[in-house]
């Protein structure tokens, strides 16, 4: 595991796994039923966006997730831009939750987030039906948040442990003492 922290390609890799993930799951779908019970699906993308733009925006950048809602929305065959600026909310409500957070713990990012998702979803159930005509389900919409949010919890521990272990406190002071 030494040879591991002193590689740098390798130390790369792991730090790009999030991504990897990120576009995995975009290609998947906008929500995902991987459980196969109707109306219950989580949107994986939304919790990999909220969790890693507000820990470490450094190495998942918007760009990144731009690109990711551009390629969402041609899997989905949703309108062309719609899932990044999606995308881009998710960044703006993380970064404002970021810069008013005195001292960051699950409970309030868990709570922020429920309020984040609710939002981008119904902005996106929103421009859905008044501009382009698609029916709105509301237990599709209610189920998704709630299984978004409770996931969540699950979600911000394996990436908060992930992310202690490759994205040391130390190189991000270091980034910031450089700038």
């Amino acid at each position: 595991m030494n040879y591991l922290k002193k590689s740098g390609f390798l130390k790369h890799i792991f730090k790009s796994v999030p991504l990897i993930i990120l576009f995995i799951a975009v290609l998947n779908e906008f929500d995902a039923n991987y459980f196969g019970i109707p109306f219950l699906s989580i949107n994986l993308a939304f919790i990999l966006i909220f969790f890693w733009t507000l820990k470490n925006i450094e190495q998942f950048g918007y760009g990144y997730i731009f690109l990711a809602g551009i390629i969402n929305d041609v899997v989905t065959g949703s309108p062309l831009g719609l899932s990044s600026f999606l995308y881009m909310l998710i960044c703006v409500a993380t970064a404002y939750f970021r810069k008013i957070t005195l001292r960051p713990n699950i409970t309030k990012d868990w709570l922020f987030f429920l309020i984040t998702i609710s939002c981008v979803n119904s902005v996106y159930y929103i421009i859905s039906s008044y501009f382009f005509d698609v029916s709105i389900d509301y237990r599709f919409l209610l189920t998704n948040n709630l299984a978004t949010f409770l996931i969540f919890f699950l979600f911000y521990i394996i990436f908060n442990a992930y992310y202690k272990k490759f994205f040391r406190k130390s190189d991000v002071w270091w980034k910031w003492q450089c700038s």
